[in-house]
């Protein structure tokens, strides 16, 4: 196989239920050894895709190939025990009268010999060696996780199927069991393909993410393109919380509370939105109703007044009633920063860090302020 061949790719898939398409025209690839996350909210067509590729759902079109070999279309299917593709769900699903050396060896085959040295090396490597002989109900949530994992890997799947196989751990352990498992599916050299509301959990694993919204798939591509280009509001928004500026084109510009912005892709006339993120919004003091000077960086500065200021764990955030319209913007500081209600500040906001798009009812087009 070349190495330019996807592990797994999905060309054009559709499938729909009572008429509505809850995955819409659908394509992407995986390569080996590549992490992909599907990501969106509930209901836009991620777990469909997964047991379509898995077979134990059919497509109403499209095409699957594993390593370029068709292994489904509408008329040719390859079973599912046959596709090697491994599954993880979130219940785990492990046999409680098992134990975790049978949990693991379940799939297996071959001599009593060669699948005990298997359950035994997969073991070790999720640090379960110790409870070979135990059962599922003497192991915590952390660790079913691993048995599963070592079981779904235990075949030596080309392609690991994952839905939301970590949202029934605690928080304290989810960021530890979620490293572990991806250093053990790195080591194996699967093509993975993890489903996910969580932005978080998308950021933290996936080499690329692949956004759904409505069965289809609006953006695809690293983390970091994802993050810092969105395509369009509603994706800058999946990915954090977002202050909105709105404005109205006029003449190529569009005239905010810091300063007139450039938009020449809008037309005269029509509402744009403005994004930033709270975290690149600037705070400056009040010098006796005087902020700092404008800058090319930042712009014009406006003032504000604190509504509401909390301490959140690692940062700040503090909320602010601009004195321009009234509208509340958010602003998160490192480390503890909490000025009294009513306290005027001076806001500014990182020019390179904006992002305009038209309002809604306004059309599609995107393009980061300059």
């Amino acid at each position: 196989m070349s190495t330019t061949t996807p592990r797994l790719e999905i060309r054009n898939i559709t499938r729909a239920f009572d008429g509505r398409r809850v995955v819409d025209d659908v394509s992407f690839k995986v390569m080996p050894g590549q992490v992909t996350c599907l990501l969106g909210p509930s209901g836009c067509g991620k777990s469909t895709t997964l047991r379509v590729i898995a077979g134990v759902d059919m497509q109403d079109t499209g095409e699957i190939y594993i390593d370029g070999k068709l292994i489904c279309d509408t008329v040719f299917r390859v079973p599912p025990e046959r596709r090697s593709v491994g599954l993880m769900f979130q219940d785990f699903a492990l046999f409680p009268h098992l134990s975790v050396a049978e949990n693991v060896a379940f799939g297996l085959s071959g001599s009593r010999a060669e699948k005990r040295a298997r359950v035994e090396e997969l073991l070790r490597r999720v640090d379960l060696g110790r409870y070979i002989d135990d059962y599922p109900h003497q192991l915590s949530g952390g660790e079913q996780q691993r048995v599963a994992l070592a079981r779904a890997l235990a075949p030596r799947p080309k392609i690991m199927l994952m839905d939301e196989p970590f949202s029934g751990l605690d928080n304290r352990l989810r960021d530890e069991i979620r490293d572990e498992t991806l250093r053990v599916l790195k080591e194996e050299g699967a093509a993975v393909l993890l489903v996910t509301h969580e932005p978080d959990e998308a950021m933290r694993m996936a080499d690329e993410i692949a956004l759904m919204r409505r069965g289809r798939i609006v953006q695809q591509g690293a983390p970091y393109n994802l993050y810092n280009a969105p395509v369009d509001r509603a994706a800058a928004a999946f990915f954090s919380d977002i202050n909105v500026i709105r404005g109205k084109v006029q003449g190529l510009l569009t005239e905010t509370p810091f300063g007139q912005f450039l938009t020449p892709a809008m037309p005269d006339g029509s509402e744009v939105d403005i994004i930033i993120r709270p975290q690149h919004v600037k705070i400056d003091f009040d010098r006796n109703g005087r902020g700092p000077n404008p800058t090319p960086e930042d712009g014009v500065p406006a003032r504000a007044v604190v509504e509401r200021a909390r301490f959140m764990g690692s940062e700040s955030l503090v909320e602010f009633r601009m004195d321009y319209d009234g509208t509340v913007l958010k602003a998160t500081v490192p480390a503890v920063f909490l000025p009294k209600p009513g306290t005027p500040m001076w806001l500014m906001i990182r020019r390179d860090r904006c992002f305009v798009f038209p309002s809604p009812g306004q059309g599609r087009a995107a393009q980061v302020a300059g």
